[in-house]
């Protein structure tokens, strides 16, 4: 059958609905779920209810598995028991809070750090391995086996530390299957424990009703995976999808979840792998370079290099430099959709020039530096052009803001933050005159020079000065149309290497104009 679905898009309310045409497959069988998303009988609904997508999954004999929780109660076995009909699809259900029991069932954790990746994909290969060793050889023939787990540092009674958790699932998408995998990392954003422990039960009842039911859609899939709970509540700020059904690009699935509202901000380390920020970020001085990067220029080489030796001067070993993309820079001019050839290029070449790669939807500075803050106490950089910083104190740029501008800066110098500035020459002036951050404010009568001038003078801004004057005079801004046409021009400021991944793997559609 063919029905027309209406729904919203997780996160999103009643203006984000959009009609969508879904053909259920006629195998599934008639249970209240439907299959995706569909109540029986209707062919005009609203997403399913959490009790309805786990009576679903219950009374489908095809699904058979086992649920593995360790930390925030076992809330999501939890839904399964209350929906009814459970004797058939709960193969076994457990916890093993103790460390030293979890040791001995999964193995030590380096550092004793138990929520992480590892420690998920061990409980994952284990359980699933005692299942399908324990079941009858027939039953394999009619069966998809899976294993649900999580491992989750929810609040506690000291009410300190990150409330987050990885979340997964191995499965077999039809019988016999080789298994495939979803592992999420999620943040709670709930204030109570019981809060957090519901959130991510009804995280769980979507990720197994969308792995079997969606899985033909990847994306689709994630844009269930906080119906239900809501934005407010659950942050999905990583998933990996592996197994032959998810062919996907885990870089694009990384980008949906900003589009999609699931996150802020997705990190990428230097090889170009999709990574979490707290782990990325750990115990490490950040250098932050914002900017579109398209393509990457000897400019932002040089600023990155600059920066690295100015922090180091400051006592930091290797800062880790971050190259962030905001989402507005990679969305159409004429649609506003985002343009993942793009995306992926800018990333491929960040990466080849030992970057790290961040994309957020943060507009302002400070809400950038708050989100690095989180997952470091150590040094925090800005590299910034002067022109850049020019505009960080327009104050139109803080509308909306109670305390204008003074707040912004307030919280964009929080904790050990500083900006070093890089001078450019003057495009007004012919490229013959050098704008500097001592230059930048000379009308004192500009009320903001007196803002900008107590701010250098507390060692918040700092002028750059180990520059390279030969790429001061670089103009990006016709670079990517003589780029596209084939010219050579735009390879005089752009790094070699950068140059030759370029034209090797044709990025930003070169010579197709």
């Amino acid at each position: 059958a063919t029905v027309s679905v209406l729904y919203w898009r997780a996160g999103g309310g009643q203006s984000d609905m959009m009609n969508r045409v879904i053909k259920i497959e006629s195998h599934l069988p008639h249970h209240p779920g439907g299959g995706l998303g569909v109540k029986k009988g209707q062919d005009r609904v609203v997403q399913l209810s959490t009790m309805e997508k786990a009576l679903a999954v219950n009374l489908d004999k095809s699904k058979y598995g086992v649920f593995c929780e360790i930390g925030a109660g076992q809330e999501v076995v939890r839904n399964y028991f209350l929906a009814g009909g459970a004797a058939g699809t709960i193969a076994k259900s457990m916890s093993a809070y103790d460390k030293d029991v979890s040791d001995a069932i999964y193995g030590p954790e380096p550092g004793k750090r138990y929520v992480t990746k590892s420690r998920l994909e061990k409980m994952l290969s284990r359980e699933y391995d005692l299942l399908v060793d324990r079941m009858p050889k027939e039953s394999a023939k009619h069966k998809q086996y899976f294993v649900f787990a999580d491992t989750v540092a929810a609040r506690s009674f000291s009410g300190k530390g990150e409330w987050h958790g990885w979340v997964g699932i191995k499965v077999q998408l039809y019988p016999e299957a080789e298994p495939s995998q979803i592992i999420l990392h999620v943040r709670m954003l709930d204030a109570l424990n019981h809060q957090q422990q519901e959130a991510l039960g009804i995280l769980g009842v979507n990720l197994v009703y969308a792995t079997f039911y969606m899985k033909h859609d990847p994306l689709q899939l994630l844009d269930t995976l906080l119906d239900n709970v809501g934005r407010d509540r659950l942050e999905i700020d990583q998933c990996m999808m592996t197994g032959a059904y998810f062919d996907v690009d885990q870089r694009l699935v990384a980008l949906h979840l900003i589009t999609t509202g699931l996150t802020n901000a997705v990190m990428f380390n230097s090889k170009g792998e999709v990574v979490t920020a707290s782990d990325h970020m750990y115990k490490k001085d950040v250098l932050v370079l914002r900017g579109r990067f398209r393509p990457v220029t000897k400019v932002a080489v040089d600023m990155c290099k600059a920066a690295v030796e100015m922090m180091e001067k400051e006592g930091s070993s290797e800062p880790l430099t971050l190259a962030e993309v905001s989402i507005r820079q990679l969305a159409s001019s004429g649609t506003g959709a985002v343009d993942h050839e793009d995306f992926l290029s800018r990333v491929d070449l960040l990466c080849s020039q030992g970057f790290s790669v961040v994309v957020s939807d943060y507009l302002r500075f400070f809400r950038l530096r708050e989100y690095i803050s989180r997952y470091t106490r150590r040094r925090v950089r800005f590299s910034m052009s002067v022109f850049n910083v020019k505009d960080l104190f327009k104050e139109s740029f803080y509308d909306g803001m109670n305390g204008g501008i003074l707040e912004a800066m307030g919280r964009l110098f929080s904790g050990d933050v500083r900006l070093y500035i890089y001078p450019r020459m003057d495009p007004n002036r012919n490229n013959k005159e050098l704008i500097t951050a001592d230059s930048m404010f000379v009308d004192h009568s500009n009320p903001l020079a007196d803002l900008y001038s107590f701010l250098a003078k507390r060692g918040l801004l700092v002028p750059v000065t180990n520059y390279n004057p030969e790429v001061l005079t670089i103009d990006t801004s016709a670079a990517i149309t003589d780029l596209q046409r084939g010219g050579t021009a735009w390879e005089s400021i752009v790094p070699a290497g950068a140059v030759e991944l370029i034209k090797e793997k044709k990025l930003f559609h070169y010579n197709s104009y």
